[in-house]
């Protein structure tokens, strides 16, 4: 079985300790020592990676942590989709039997994991953490648009080469899956690439900028996450060609050819993610908070799939009355509210008795209007109802009297 690239990297976020760079100095024979032995019992790792384990422990850390930032991403750009990224406990590919099917969810997940790795290392690389890495100085002299090279530019390129060798040589079966997969690695770590951007510092008199020193820095990786979730939207479905070397898509005439570079591909289709389902790991909208006043992605029509909402108050709380102190904290106290939240119904809320037929909309619309009802007001109906009841019963038993008496009457006049 195909063991999921983003449970190991995790692992070895657990496996390793985090040192400061300013203990590695003292610690790196005892660490180096203790890597060996580490990177041969980490579960799931090849031979290069284990290779390049013990050549490079202090890189680890930061390798498990582009991980688990992945995940972390994952989760903030599809929290409000049907599949939201959520992570399956005690299971080896972390996201559960979704990321057995070659569909865009697992060709996110491949992206984004390769993404983090990068990100993470080329962080540790600025900060001074790996003995291999230091900032990048290729860059040197006046730029043509007026300002001088300098700082810390990231080297994101150590962070490319080392993501590229460690995560990519997981894939050795070379078939149609692992194709796929290292397609989507590469956009991951492109993606990284793509969005660096100039950080800048004025020098002069009076703060006037007269010298401008610039270097190279990543973005955030939340605008990475966003720019590869518009991949997922835009993904292609491939095959592989008659040689069964090359990723295609097959295009409108039926002849092959080859896929975007910066485009996620996948396989297959992707599960209905409405309701769960154990075969492919779907696990349902049953529960999820929805918003009822808009379109689109987190809205109530798309989220909970044409079943329904119901409506309940929670209480909040949060932050309030927040004043400043000089110097330098702000204060602020603690207040409750009760706001509504819309959350999806079951499946299972729309059939009567759990086997008949779907509710009318009018029999639906009083069953919620009879939930919604205030305690006290349903007892009060109660009550009334039993009264009625009570008073019926003596009418008829009065009745009954009266009439068997005045046949007595009639009988006795008889005899």
């Amino acid at each position: 079985m195909r063991v999921s690239t983003v449970w190991f990297l995790i692992f070895v976020l657990f496996t390793f300790p985090v040192l400061s760079s300013s203990h590695w100095w003292f610690m790196s024979q005892v660490y180096a020592l203790g890597a060996k032995i580490m990177c041969n019992n980490i579960a799931g790792l090849v031979t290069y990676q284990r290779q390049l384990c013990r050549e490079n422990p202090d890189v680890m850390v930061s390798i498990g942590k582009g991980a688990k930032l992945g995940v972390e991403e994952c989760q903030q750009q599809f929290k409000d989709q049907r599949w939201n990224c959520s992570t399956v406990a005690r299971d080896v590919s972390v996201f559960g039997k979704v990321m057995r099917k070659a569909s865009r969810e697992s060709a996110f997940v491949y992206a984004i994991s390769s993404a983090g790795v990068v990100h993470e290392v080329t962080k540790a690389c600025s900060r001074g953490e790996l003995i291999g890495c230091t900032c990048d100085t290729k860059r040197k002299g006046r730029s043509h648009k007026g300002f001088e090279w300098g700082g810390c530019s990231d080297n994101i390129g150590y962070g490319l080469r080392f993501a590229k060798l460690f995560v990519d040589s997981r894939e050795q079966e070379r078939d149609a899956r692992a194709k796929m997969n290292l397609h989507n690695n590469f956009v991951g770590r492109r993606a990284v690439k793509k969005h660096t951007e100039l950080d800048c510092k004025c020098h002069g008199v009076s703060g006037s900028c007269q010298v401008k020193t610039c270097w190279k820095v990543m973005s955030q990786f939340g605008v990475v996450g966003a720019f590869l979730r518009e991949r997922y939207h835009s993904g292609v479905q491939v095959t592989v060609d008659q040689s069964g070397n090359e990723l295609v898509k097959i295009m409108a005439d039926g002849s092959p050819a080859h896929p975007p570079r910066d485009n996620l591909v996948f396989l297959e289709e992707s599960p209905d993610y409405c309701v769960p389902n154990t075969n492919t790991g779907s696990l349902g909208t049953t529960g999820r908070v929805c918003n009822k006043s808009t379109p689109g992605h987190g809205s109530c029509g798309i989220l909970c799939c044409g079943r329904g909402f119901d409506t309940i108050q929670v209480e909040e709380v949060y932050k309030c009355s927040c004043k400043f102190n000089w110097c330098c904290y702000v204060k602020c106290h603690t207040c409750r509210r009760t706001v509504d939240k819309h959350v999806c119904k079951s499946p299972d809320d729309n059939v009567y008795n759990g086997n008949g037929p779907h509710l009318t909309a009018s029999v639906a619309n009083a069953q919620s209007n009879s939930q919604n009802r205030p305690a006290k007001k349903l007892l009060g109906d109660k009550r009334n109802k039993r009264r009625k009841e009570r008073k019926n019963r003596k009418r008829g038993a009065s009745s009954l009297s009266t009439n068997s008496l005045s046949r007595g009457d009639r009988e006795n006049k008889k005899l």
